[in-house]
């Protein structure tokens, strides 16, 4: 079997006072065997290969390997380089542009969004907007109030959602993707 280059999208990495160095996070993906581990900026984004075929286990594997090792939770969204191609290819903020008061956010999704979910959705502050998702992300508009998103993107869906999210910046993804593809 051939080996699958994968992107880790870490939630809860260098927030919130959970500061983690990159080269201790490559350490703790290399522990796991895996191999070719490299990183992109600071927000948790990890590159690496493996021929393991069992997505769902691999991400219980790191999640866990990694609460241990770090003494919190880190939700671990596991994507292929192909995957992030194609939806960024499908563009799905088509019809909304980033500006200075606007971003587009992909929120990767630990799972589906609940049944029945009505989108586009916008919230009562009018401090963003979910335009649009399939079983692996959510696209999210998040609009500025006073210079400032006032909402985490990840945390977006409310209650009905027990699912886990983990946002990146549409123009930050392309970058990751660019550098995942990089031998």
């Amino acid at each position: 079997m051939s080996d699958t280059t994968y992107i880790a999208f870490l939630r809860a990495v260098n927030v919130g006072g959970r500061t983690v160095k990159m080269e201790r996070l490559r350490e703790l993906f290399t522990e796991l065997g895996l191999g070719e581990v490299r990183s992109y900026i600071q927000s948790g984004n990890v590159f690496f290969r493996t021929g393991e075929s069992d997505r769902a286990a691999l991400t219980r594997r790191i999640e866990q390997h990694l609460e241990a090792s770090l003494g919190y939770p880190v939700p671990t969204m596991l994507r292929t380089v192909e995957e992030v191609a194609d939806l960024l290819d499908a563009e799905p903020f088509a019809g909304h542009e980033a500006g200075p008061d606007t971003r587009l956010v992909v929120v990767f999704l630990s799972e589906p969004l609940p049944e029945g979910y009505e989108l586009p959705q916008r919230s009562a502050k009018g401090d963003y907007e979910i335009v649009g998702a399939d079983p692996g992300a959510a696209y999210v508009v998040m609009h500025l109030q006073g210079g400032r998103m006032n909402t985490n993107p990840g945390a977006v869906f409310g209650k009905s959602y027990a699912g886990q999210g983990t946002g990146r910046f549409l123009h930050t993804l392309h970058k990751i993707l660019a550098a995942a593809r990089k031998a």
